[in-house]
C-alpha cells in the first residue's frame, strides 16, 4: 500500500501533466515489421537511433544505462512473444531472448546497448523473413521443426517425431515434403550443418567435437555431409569466418 499511496500523490503532480507517451502506433508497426520479416525496414529503424530516442518514452530508470536496459527487455520480450505468435518455434524464440538479455550484463554503455539491440532486432527480422518465405503453416509441421529445433544435438529419426505427433511416419513424410519442399531426414541435416557453422564460427570447439555434440555418426559422416551442403570442409569454413571475439565492442 505504501507504494500506491506514494504514486497516487505523484498523479497529482504537475509536473506529471508534462509527461506525454508517444503513440503507440510506430512502436507496433516496428515490432510488425520485425515479425513480417521485413529486415530494411527494420535496419532502416536502427540507422534512424530510433532506440536511442527518449522523447515520448517512460522513463524506468533515473540511471540512463539502466534505463535502457530496462527498454531492452521489454523490446526483445515484446518480440519474443509476437514472432512466436507469427510462427517461430518457442524453443527458438525463448533462446534467443535469453542470449540477448543476458549479454546485457557485459554491457555498460548507451552504444554498447545501442549495437546489441539493432544485432537483436535483425536477427529476429532476418529468421522471420525465411519463416515467413517458407510459410509453413500445418500445426504438425510446425510442431515437427519444434521438435527438431529443441532436440538438434540428438539422434533424430521419422518415426521419432511420429511417435511425438502421434501419426504415421508414412504421413508425416508425405505432409513435410508437401509443405517445405523437403523431406524429413534433409531438413534435420540442414538443421545440423547450420548449428555446425555457428560453432565453426563461434567457438572453438574441435571437429570431432561439433560431430559428437551434433549426434553425428563419426567425424568423418560430419565432414562429408558438411562438404555436400556447403561446398567446402569445416575447416575451410572455419578458416574463413571464425570470429575470435563476438563481445559486443563497447
Amino acid at each position: 500500500m505504501r507504494y500506491q499511496r506514494e504514486w497516487l500523490l505523484l498523479e497529482t503532480e504537475d509536473d506529471m501533466d508534462e509527461i506525454e507517451h508517444r503513440p503507440p502506433t510506430e512502436e507496433f508497426l516496428f515490432y510488425q515489421a520485425v515479425t513480417n520479416g521485413d529486415v530494411e525496414a527494420v535496419r532502416k529503424n536502427c540507422e534512424q537511433e530510433r532506440f536511442l530516442d527518449s522523447e515520448g518514452v517512460g522513463t524506468l530508470s533515473r540511471n540512463p544505462v539502466t534505463n535502457l536496459k530496462y527498454h531492452f527487455v521489454i523490446t526483445t520480450a515484446m518480440i519474443t512473444r509476437l514472432c512466436r505468435q507469427k510462427g517461430m518455434e518457442l524453443e527458438q524464440a525463448f533462446r534467443m531472448s535469453d542470449f540477448y538479455i543476458q549479454k546485457l550484463d557485459d554491457i555498460h554503455t548507451v552504444q554498447g546497448i545501442r549495437s546489441l539491440h539493432d544485432e537483436m532486432v535483425l536477427d529476429y527480422a532476418e529468421k522471420m523473413r525465411r519463416l515467413c518465405q517458407s510459410d509453413t503453416t500445418s500445426r504438425h509441421i510446425s510442431a515437427c521443426r519444434e521438435y527438431i529445433y529443441s532436440h538438434i544435438k540428438e539422434r533424430i529419426t521419422v518415426e521419432d517425431l511420429a511417435d511425438t505427433l502421434g501419426v504415421s511416419a508414412s504421413y508425416l513424410s508425405r505432409l513435410f515434403k508437401k509443405e517445405t519442399g523437403d523431406s524429413v531426414s534433409g531438413y534435420i541435416r540442414r538443421q545440423k550443418i547450420d548449428m555446425a557453422k555457428n560453432l565453426l564460427q563461434y567457438s572453438d570447439y574441435s571437429m570431432i567435437d561439433i560431430a559428437n555434440r551434433l549426434s553425428f555418426s563419426s567425424q568423418s559422416h560430419f565432414i562429408q555431409q558438411f562438404r555436400e551442403y556447403e561446398g567446402m570442409t569445416p575447416k575451410k569454413y572455419r578458416d574463413l569466418y571464425h570470429t575470435i571475439q563476438w563481445d559486443i565492442i563497447e
